[in-house]
């Protein structure tokens, strides 16, 4: 492969063989000549060879091997003609997203609270794999959760009303269609929402550590010492589900389309195919599902949170998704065109004056949300008009891991891990330790690193720095 540096942090590969067009990779050049970002980089040159694909496909700074297609990857198809949509191309957690709750108060008021807070909020909200609700739903109503999403949530009495205003597509996606859904997914999905589920996924009670830009801090409703509650979860196995059966689906029905793959697992179908088409309601259904989940979680951390500390008012930030395709309009040679972008470990990222930023935010850009690991730190930034304009409106969406689950439980400690937790302050309440250990601050890249990478290419910038004070997984 032919790598060319563009600048510091930006790296182009220009199409060879049966790639379309170009990938860009922005990372520092340690991770670029590291033996282990090969298969990453060979996974986004393997999207560029895709029907339908426009322009040029992006590896994120956070970008690592995936299923198919790199997580940290970002590629668009043309709706109108040759375009596809892949179930690689978003991944098994649909709608896999972070959310941030605000707070006025502070972590020197609360200080001797966290450990109980960290404990009220792991007996309010099921974690674990295979986690249940108490809250059961037949099919009837997860056919309204798939067309309503979060709104849902706040109509039967778990979110509130406002927090619509700043989900992203206002949690609901319009392309939802129940009849997509197999049984076997709404089987899987009936006693999961309002459950955070394993692996990383996490609800953290954080501080604010630092503040880069004052002006849209000031705009988010951030400041120093604040705390802050961040949720990363998703669609759960009913999106899990959707993704399988789907898969499933294009190899059985659409093996001449797909005969010539550089991997099965980019296995897709043409955008207007009606398999195609199918899999996007499927996709919305569980992209709603997921809104609804967050939003759900948020309600039973609110409830947690006020019954420690009483009456307080912890408003929503923002929640962005970043396991998703969606329609999008963008400029291609100098023309508006309809696309589907596919974001895999990547989320949205918008600047100043976008229609679709939320009001309250419109004068400073989009909320990005970049979660890190459980003993370093997370931050808040904001879009850009260059993600605009270069990366299909795209941004990283975390660390990024560094070390596979098997590697972690074959090198790390749980005791040492819990011992370098507890150094740091840190309150931690898991289903089990072998999460704790898949999960080590230690498998994943250096978040700090992974923004100031975004920062200098200029696809988001840095917002805010938050610190872990307590953390729940599964």
């Amino acid at each position: 492969m032919n790598v060319q540096k563009e600048g510091k942090y930006i790296w182009r590969i220009k199409k060879e063989n049966n790639m379309k067009v170009d990938a860009i990779i922005f990372t520092d050049s340690e991770t670029i000549n590291d033996p282990q970002f090969v298969e990453a980089i060979k996974q986004l040159m393997n999207v560029a060879t895709l029907p339908g694909v426009v322009k040029e496909v992006y590896g994120m700074p956070d970008i690592h091997w995936g299923y198919g297609f790199p997580i940290g990857g970002v590629a668009a198809f043309d709706a109108k003609s040759n375009g596809i949509i892949s179930p690689g191309a978003v991944g098994f957690d649909i709608n896999c997203g972070v959310r941030a709750m605000i707070t006025p108060i502070t972590h020197k008021e609360i200080k001797g609270q966290i450990d109980r807070l960290t404990e009220e909020i792991y007996k309010h909200v099921p974690v674990g794999v295979g986690s249940r609700s108490p809250l059961k739903f037949g099919e009837k109503d997860l056919s309204k959760v798939c067309r309503e999403g979060a709104e849902w949530a706040v109509k039967n009495g778990f979110g509130i009303k406002e927090d619509l205003n700043f989900i992203e597509d206002g949690g609901k996606l319009p392309q939802a269609d129940p009849a997509s859904v197999s049984q076997k997914a709404f089987e899987r999905g009936k006693d999961e929402l309002g459950t955070l589920g394993a692996g990383n996924h996490f609800i953290e009670i954080q501080k604010v550590q630092g503040i880069y830009d004052s002006e849209v801090a000031e705009i988010f409703g951030l400041f120093e010492d604040q705390i802050v509650v961040m949720i990363h979860t998703g669609s759960r196995g009913f999106g899990h589900q959707v993704a399988t059966d789907y898969i499933k689906l294009m190899r059985d029905n659409l093996k001449d389309h797909n005969k010539n793959l550089p991997d099965k697992q980019l296995i897709n179908a043409p955008f207007y195919h009606p398999l195609g088409q199918s899999y996007f309601s499927a996709m919305a259904c569980a992209a709603n599902y997921a809104f609804a989940n967050r939003e759900i979680i948020s309600h039973l951390v609110r409830k947690a949170f006020r019954k420690v500390l009483g009456g307080i008012d912890m408003p929503l930030l923002y929640d962005i998704a970043h396991n998703i395709a969606k329609i999008e309009e963008h400029e291609i040679n100098g023309k508006r065109k309809k696309l589907i972008v596919h974001r895999k470990g990547a989320t949205r990222s918008l600047g100043s004056g976008n229609p679709l930023i939320p009001v309250k935010y419109r004068k400073a850009g989009l909320p990005v949300l970049i979660p890190g690991n459980m003993g370093e730190a997370s931050y808040i930034m904001v879009g850009t008009k260059k993600a605009e304009e270069t990366t299909f409106s795209s941004s990283a969406h975390g660390a990024g891991r560094k070390m596979g689950r098997r590697e972690a439980l074959r090198k790390l400690s749980f005791n040492e891990i819990m011992d370098e937790l507890a150094k740091k302050g840190i309150s931690i309440m898991s289903k089990g330790k072998r999460t704790v250990v898949e999960e080590a601050p230690q498998a994943y890249k250096d978040v700090n690193r992974v923004v100031d990478i975004t920062d200098n290419v200029g696809i988001a910038k840095k917002v805010a720095k938050l610190v872990p004070l307590g953390v729940v997984k599964g």
